[in-house]
């Protein structure tokens, strides 16, 4: 295995493409590794953590999935491409390819959203590195996500305005009068705090692949997404885990509790005034939920 090294590193994968990757206190105590959300998201709001967990000497690793950002982005109008790299699978075995390319184990892994599926499948397939895991703003199942959904849209719009997103949905039609009233579920239940240290003059998502797997927007699952669920399956996951949702986020509060009384060594936190990114909507709890939880682990006081 490679020595890590602080920064950024570009690491090329077996396939031949590229990841950009970033480590932050190298050598730290602890050794975390974050998957960004999307899918075709980036690892922007990842940054600050090591500053955050500096009282835990934490070695955070960061990287942009393949057709992110900073990282290659193969052409998925070639259906080949898409054939080899569009599936949950390719991206679960690229999170175990990293952690070998860049030495981490005995490790926790964190994924916001998106990387909170990536985790749970990662844990299933390969837990024999891990030493705790995170599942930040995701379910086990999309279903439950997609009736939430549903319940966020009914109370927030008049019977009108609904019809006209479900008339713009058949249509395919994401016009300007749709993009408005999403962003008002955007900034009040995934954004709600609107940083402008993560906000870029140019759309930073990895458009293909986010379509690709969920849609157009959050509050639609019109993609490869539809129809996930490991429900059945995460009470085979062993590891001590954090499950933690924004008090107000497009996710199901009822969900999260249910995740952690499925997973046998699991503890579910919430974070008041959060929504979907609840990390920079309100960053001292959310730290202090999971400092708590890193060193409850790592003092052996780890309770459900």
């Amino acid at each position: 295995m490679k020595a890590m090294r602080e920064g950024n590193t570009i690491i090329t994968l077996d396939n031949g493409y590229h990841l950009w990757t970033r480590t932050d206190n190298v050598g730290g105590d602890i050794q975390l590794l974050c998957l960004h959300g999307g899918p075709g998201g980036n690892h922007e709001y990842y940054e600050n953590f090591a500053e955050k967990l500096k009282d835990l000497n934490v070695q955070v690793t960061m990287y942009d999935q393949l057709g992110s950002w900073y990282s290659d982005q193969p052409d998925f109008t070639d259906q080949t491409n898409v054939d080899k790299f569009m599936h949950m699978e390719y991206f679960v075995d690229e999170v175990e390819e990293v952690r070998q390319k860049l030495g981490l184990d005995n490790f926790y892994l964190i994924g916001q959203s998106w990387g909170g599926a990536l985790v749970q499948e990662y844990a299933l397939k390969y837990p024999d590195h891990l030493k705790g895991i995170i599942i930040s703003s995701m379910t086990d199942n999309i279903d439950e996500y997609m009736d939430n959904i549903t319940k966020i849209r009914e109370s927030e719009f008049t019977a009108e305005e609904l019809a006209f997103l479900k008339d713009c949905e058949a249509k395919n039609d994401f016009n300007e009068r749709y993009e408005e009233l999403i962003e008002k579920l955007n900034k009040d239940y995934i954004d709600r705090k609107q940083p402008a240290a993560i906000s870029h003059l140019t759309d930073t998502m990895g458009e293909q692949v986010y379509n690709y797997f969920q849609g157009d927007n959050e509050f639609v699952v019109t993609g490869k997404l539809a129809g996930w669920d490991r429900s059945q399956d995460i009470h085979n996951i062993q590891l001590p885990t954090l499950i933690t949702y924004g008090e107000h986020e497009s996710m199901p509060l009822a969900t999260g509790k249910r995740m952690a009384e499925t997973i046998p060594h699991a503890r579910f936190v919430t974070t008041p005034n959060g929504g979907h990114h609840h990390m920079v909507d309100n960053a001292p709890v959310y730290f202090d939920h999971l400092m708590t939880f890193l060193n409850d682990v790592e003092t052996g006081n780890f309770n459900e």
